[in-house]
């Protein structure tokens, strides 16, 4: 089975809003109800698990129930982190419907609203075969890297740089069978579940992103995503 593992955890700290990001409405909709509504028009997807924090269970629920009324959308709590929120949603789909070898989540962050039905497409068709995928595009601007936060100890050569957007998907059993492998130290180095197979020198797989797949951080982003949603509208 295909899993949507959305991860609603943001706190919309940076956003200065008062309530987490996820729930902001752009277009007249909140930004999570688009980001499940992706998901729910992609046939190949078999249940969608939106993981956010405790305190917000019962209105994410309730939200999803007035706007995507879909039996294959669940919502149960989050963890403390990313990756402990991808256990738990490992855990839950153990718990209900039994871990194969091909049981499959593809982990998107519930703040990319505008991700495409050809990129969850080709997320699916690359995690069968590979296993693990990650989505991305190619980095526009020099990166620089600062050791002392101060100035630039390094260029790297930005062809080969590229920017991490999300899908990222992966076989569930292989997942959590390798997170639980790592130190405690190397669980404190992640950043992200692409991570966890780079610590053991396991090969990721690239998906092309889009430009405007973002992901809806600061209050300029909501002007953006707007812009997006018009020009949809229009097209």
């Amino acid at each position: 089975m295909i899993y949507a593992v959305i991860a609603a955890g943001g706190t919309g700290s940076r956003m200065g809003k008062n309530i987490p990001k996820q729930y902001i409405d752009i277009g007249g909709k909140a930004i999570i109800v688009r980001t499940v509504e992706k998901f729910l028009s992609v046939g190949e997807v078999d249940k969608i698990i939106i993981l956010c924090p405790e305190a917000w269970v019962d209105y994410t629920a309730e939200l999803i129930r007035e706007n995507c009324p879909d039996e294959s959308v669940v919502v149960i709590p989050g963890g403390e982190t990313r990756n402990e929120t991808l256990m738990r949603s490992i855990d839950y789909i153990e718990s209900t419907d039994g871990l194969r070898e091909d049981t499959y989540l593809l982990t998107h962050d519930a703040a990319r609203p505008f991700v495409t039905a050809e990129i969850i497409n080709n997320n699916i068709s690359c995690v069968k075969e590979y296993g693990a995928c990650g989505t991305a595009i190619g980095a526009t601007d020099t990166v620089f890297i600062s050791r002392d936060g101060k100035t630039v100890s390094e260029i790297p050569d930005r062809s080969i740089m590229m920017q991490a957007q999300t899908p990222q998907s992966f076989r569930a059993k292989e997942l959590r069978d390798i997170y639980n492998s790592l130190t405690p130290i190397e669980k404190d180095t992640l950043t992200d579940a692409c991570k966890i197979y780079i610590l053991k020198g396991r090969e990721i797989h690239l998906v092309p992103g889009d430009v405007r797949n973002i992901k809806i951080t600061y209050p300029h982003d909501l002007t953006v995503a707007e812009s997006i949603i018009a020009a949809e509208s229009d097209d």
